[in-house]
């Protein structure tokens, strides 16, 4: 495995620290080795949610490696099977991911926030696309901004290239919690233990879902829905988490969720 990533398996929990000094930057190799790590992270039946986060307390992620870019990487190359940083584009993760941002997140390390499940972040981290400055513009931001914010926030975010707080931010509902830059992977691991309070089954079809229907109208969901047309959807309700999940709340206790 790359030495820029630690992996550590706490539990049911995966958490990726990626670790490349000074800024915590990702070339074409690095994503792709982290593109290996999340499809690990899917195909593990014993792994339920992923926490990424960046070494240290300045840098989250700088985004894509520029002295990559001057050795001849293309801006639409290969970066592995999930896309760039692994995740973003890969097919069939309905498990759900946090990001826990330490510090800076610029560039692709703001973009691939975008495609997380879950932001949380600490009090002094902050946010930016300077691409326009440097006479690029960003791809993954471009597509995820103007449907995660009002159009005209979106564009300020897309066409100033300023700094944004993650109290900024959170304000705009874009990240979940801000806290204390000490706390920050304690929150995140109590945030994913009580994700874990809830079905399995249930979360990935939620993702599926979510994903399917991107681009439906309601009629046209529903429509896909009666056609059972969401493996994982289906196969939640037809599950014995399903009758577990209806017992143990007529009995006043904990599920014990099996996954099937």
């Amino acid at each position: 495995m790359n030495n820029n990533l630690k992996i550590t398996r706490n539990g049911q929990i995966l958490e990726i620290v990626l670790d490349r000094p000074k800024a915590n930057t990702i070339d074409a190799k690095l994503s792709a080795d982290m593109g290996k790590v999340f499809a690990e992270f899917r195909d593990d039946p014993s792994l339920r949610v992923a926490i990424l986060t960046g070494a240290g307390d300045k840098f989250f992620s700088a985004g894509w490696d520029l002295n990559a870019v001057a050795d001849g990487e293309e801006f639409i190359g290969d970066f592995g099977e999930g896309g760039f940083c692994g995740f973003t584009e890969m097919k069939e993760l309905h498990k759900p991911i946090i990001c826990a941002v330490n510090g800076l997140a610029v560039g692709a390390g703001f973009e691939m926030l975008l495609r997380a499940d879950f932001i949380l972040a600490a009090d002094h981290a902050e946010f930016m696309l300077p691409e326009v400055r440097i006479g690029i513009a960003p791809d993954i931001a471009i597509f995820m901004l103007p449907k995660l914010l009002p159009r005209q926030k979106a564009m300020e975010i897309l066409m100033m290239g300023r700094r944004h707080s993650a109290q900024e931010l959170a304000s705009f509902g874009l990240i979940n919690n801000v806290v204390p830059a000490d706390q920050l992977m304690d929150a995140a691991r109590s945030f994913a233990r009580d994700l874990m309070r809830s079905a399995p089954l249930s979360i990935e079809a939620v993702k599926e879902a979510v994903h399917l229907t991107e681009h439906l109208t309601f009629d046209e969901s529903y429509k896909e829905l009666r056609k059972e047309a969401w493996p994982r959807f289906m196969k939640m309700l037809k599950s014995s988490d399903a009758v577990e999940g209806a017992n143990a709340f007529l009995e006043k206790r904990e599920p014990e969720w099996r996954g099937n």
